[in-house]
């Protein structure tokens, strides 16, 4: 029951992951053609659909360390993309921006979970490496 649970966490989360690119990418469409629009439209396309694709590469992590590092770049990517959604915000590159607003609201949440879990990732590394060590003593 747990670990369906588990599993159903982690498909959630992808899910949630693969959404989020999706709304980058029609937040991107919706840029203007200017040099400020392009510029920006290629920065966060990179950022706003690495993710989902970090994050599945997290789940076949060889081991906890790579897990982290893994978990650490999807965070990253995810930090990235709200910088970039609050710039195009601020200058209003974009109207309606419902949209803008949702994904930011989104992005949020995401930085959020990744925080939570790559501190309970790292606490479970320490946790294993003191006991190891205490064993090995």
């Amino acid at each position: 029951m747990i670990e369906q649970r588990q599993k159903s966490r982690e498909f959630d989360l992808e899910e949630r992951l693969i959404n989020f690119s999706v709304r980058v990418i029609d937040v991107v469409d919706a840029l203007p053609n200017t040099r400020v629009g392009n510029h920006i439209a290629n920065q966060l396309v990179r950022s706003g659909t690495s993710p989902a694709a970090n994050y599945a590469e997290a789940q076949g992590a060889e081991s906890r360390r790579d897990f982290i590092h893994k978990m650490k770049l999807v965070l990253k990517e995810l930090r990235e993309s709200y910088i970039w959604l609050l710039i195009i915000k601020r200058k209003s590159l974009m109207k309606p921006d419902g949209l803008l607003a949702q994904v930011l609201s989104e992005s949020n949440e995401l930085i959020s979970i990744f925080v939570v879990s790559i501190a309970t990732a790292q606490k479970k590394q320490q946790s294993l490496t003191s006991e190891f060590d205490i064993h090995n003593s």
